[in-house]
């Protein structure tokens, strides 16, 4: 062998070794001594106390704000794209699907991104918005979302913040409750609100954000309810014209309401101070590098969820800027984006984006799909680059490293990457675990880490954070440092902290981002929330974990989703579902268990091409996707591909499901039947789809 070939191996060689190694002893989070109920308690292994603020003198998201503002001036903060057309298109079955023609974005800086806060914070006291009164921003993620939620904290006003795709019963609950007085919604939230306007008990003001079309909206309104009506810019204009002193928080007062989309039942209120949240964004400035006025943030996430509102909260202090767009414009191939015009992403390439495991899911099906059907060497060429960089990832020293994972991003990754722009360097996920599959993918495919998060609505999104360094997958990463996380004891699940290799429990939460409970709930915020002897707030998450040895969270299961069956044994739903989504057949899966039967079922949600790919290939003919989905054959087939999964993820029988019921239609917001995070709204589904789980256990 040639000496020099011999010379560069050896200190690769020792490089990764000792790479490896670190990996292996690294602490990130450790043992920590607390309060309250006895379980296993570990810290973020650099912060022995809770953080609480990163910014010297700044207590609230207030002064936050303004602190940024005031460093950033002319630097580009809120953007949005120029929307130069609207147009139906028809598909070949008939329907008609909306399509948009986008321009570039276009900027406000931070110095104009304050004073337009400033106006309107003034102008919801000219329009007579009283002290004391709550303010719902009822609209989708958008510019004048970040400018309301601004304004209203300069005048110490609670924001009450609500999905869009929320239902009308949940909408009616969410601001009689809460009594809103001013409601500052788009064109179709709205509708929304004049079509049950008789049952508002205190909406006396609604302020509409100005969107082609809407002057419908506004005649109906003004002429059939007694609310004063005012666009976003006319409410503006009255602060420029009259302005008013701002009335800073303080530290312990409510800074936002936040309606959980409620997987069961009717939303519950969050009440989260500016301390609260002011603590998670704290924490995270310490885990993600170089946050700052190089990066790039698409917006497209629901603000009304706390992970997009910490994000941009975050983003906006660091001198970051936003660019706005969504989650059906995203991409130059989305729904609604008019052929020939760039998504939002390849239009503002960013450089950071958050995103639940749902959409991570799509972008990992999008591409596969892609690749498949341009075969040929493409496909060869991916699968081989593919494979290469996953032995990397994996620890393998004969992976892809170096020269060769370079040629690789360059020959493959390159035009995947471009499908987010190009210049994506950190993922953030948040809202459920992500699966390893879908991270390593993501990983290697954007070429950009995944910063795993876990936290609730009740902690300010903050919990645990994988750090920028750790690429393992089926984890959450250690706890961020403004929370302990402590396991306890649930006995009845068999999870003790005790357990070997790892101790495993209930997940509790313990920091100074934990919120005060939840609005006119005593008795549901006295069940989950629980002050110990010393002074620090936990919340009970329901969710199970486990601690590995380095400190590193992972989740296993949860509480809510365990049903024991006839004869004694439990099946974990979210488990069973996580597992069988892999199947290319599943788009979505809700699996069914009846404590009276020894087995489960499944809802599936077909993927339509992969079901039609599959029947053409065996020749059987059918009408539409529904008369597809009513055929034995399919059923077998579907069926087939979840036993092979399961099997592949070591289910047992008992978990795999023994039939099920495919579903032609999507399960969206929308219909009611997911949250806002996609999360599955089981009551709700096993009430629409009663007759066809009956019939899957006759």
């Amino acid at each position: 062998m040639n000496p020099y070939f011999v010379g560069l191996l050896v200190p690769i060689a020792v490089s990764l070794l000792l790479q490896k190694r670190r990996k292996v002893e690294k602490k990130r989070g450790v043992p920590v001594d607390v309060g309250g109920e006895p379980g296993y308690a570990v810290r973020n292994h650099r912060f022995e106390h809770p953080v609480e603020t990163h910014w010297e003198g700044v207590t609230t998201l207030a002064e936050l704000f303004e602190h940024a503002c005031k460093e950033y001036v002319y630097m580009p903060l809120l953007g949005t794209r120029k929307l130069i057309s609207r147009e139906m298109e028809a598909s070949p079955d008939g329907r008609s699907f909306e399509k948009l023609h986008l321009g570039e974005y276009e900027w406000k800086c931070y110095a104009e991104a304050f004073k337009s806060v400033c106006n309107f914070s003034s102008g919801l006291i000219q329009l007579g918005h009283q002290k004391n009164e709550r303010v719902a921003i009822f609209a989708e993620t958008r510019a004048e979302w970040q400018i309301a939620l601004q304004a209203c904290f300069r005048q110490n006003i609670s924001v009450v913040t609500i999905y869009a795709s929320l239902g009308e019963e949940a909408l009616c609950h969410s601001l009689n409750e809460t009594e809103v007085t001013t409601v500052v919604c788009g064109q179709k939230e709205f509708k929304k609100l004049i079509d049950i306007g008789w049952q508002l008990d205190t909406v006396k003001r609604v302020i509409y954000i100005n969107e082609e079309g809407i002057s419908a909206e506004v005649s109906l309104a003004k002429n059939s309810t007694s609310w004063t009506v005012a666009s976003f810019e006319e409410v503006g204009k009255l602060g420029t014209e009259a302005p008013v002193d701002a009335n800073m928080p303080l530290p312990s007062d409510v800074a936002v309401i936040m309606y959980t989309s409620g997987s069961t039942g009717l939303p519950k209120g969050v009440m989260m101070t500016h301390r609260n949240v002011l603590a998670t964004l704290s924490a995270v400035m310490t885990i993600v590098p170089e946050l700052g006025k190089k990066d790039i943030y698409m917006a497209y996430l629901p603000l009304a969820h706390i992970l997009e509102l910490a994000a941009e909260t975050l983003m906006a202090a660091v001198g970051a800027s936003i660019g706005y767009g969504s989650a059906l414009t995203l991409t130059d191939t989305s729904s609604k984006i008019k052929k020939g015009t760039l998504g939002d992403a390849s239009a503002l390439k960013p450089t950071l984006m958050t995103a639940v495991p749902a959409i991570l899911d799509r972008v990992r099906d999008g591409v596969r799909k892609k690749v498949d059907a341009n075969g040929g060497v493409a496909k060869k060429l991916f699968d081989i680059g593919y494979s290469r960089r996953l032995a990397a990832i994996d620890g393998s020293w004969l992976g892809a490293w170096g020269v060769e994972k370079l040629l690789w991003d360059r020959l493959v990754f390159t035009k995947v990457r471009a499908i987010l722009g190009g210049k994506i360097r950190f993922v953030l996920s948040g809202g459920a675990p992500l699966s390893g599959d879908t991270q390593r993918f993501i990983n290697i495919c954007l070429g950009a880490p995944i910063g795993q998060g876990y936290g609730l609505t009740e902690t300010c999104a903050g919990g645990t954070f994988s750090e920028y360094d750790d690429t393992s997958v089926g984890r959450v990463g250690a706890p961020l440092p403004c929370s302990y996380i402590k396991l306890i004891d649930w006995a009845e699940g068999g999870y003790l902290t005790t357990d070997s290799p790892m101790p495993r429990g209930e997940i509790v939460i313990g920091g100074p981002n934990v919120t005060k409970g939840y609005f006119k709930n005593e008795a549901k915020t006295s069940e989950v929330y629980k002050d110990d002897e010393r002074g620090l707030r936990w919340f009970y998450s329901g969710d199970i974990g486990r601690f590995h040895p380095d400190g590193c969270l992972e989740i296993i299961d949860r509480k809510k989703d365990i049903v024991k069956l006839q004869h004694g044994e439990y099946v974990s739903l979210g488990k069973v579902e996580a597992a069988l989504a892999m199947s290319p057949y599943v788009e979505n899966i809700m699996i069914h268990a009846d404590p009276f039967n020894s087995y489960c079922v499944a809802l599936v949600v077909v993927a339509q091409s992969e079901l039609e790919k599959w029947a053409t290939q065996q020749g059987l003919a059918y009408s539409d996707f529904s008369d597809l989905c009513q055929k034995q054959e399919a059923v077998k087939e579907v069926l087939g591909s979840l036993a092979t999964v399961a099997k592949q993820a070591r289910l047992e029988k008992f978990e795999t499901p023994a039939k099920v019921k495919l579903i032609p239609d999507p399960w969206t917001p929308e219909s009611g039947l997911v949250t806002a995070a996609l999360k599955l709204k089981r009551e709700v589904l096993r009430k629409k789809y009663e007759n066809d789980l009956a019939e899957l256990y006759a």
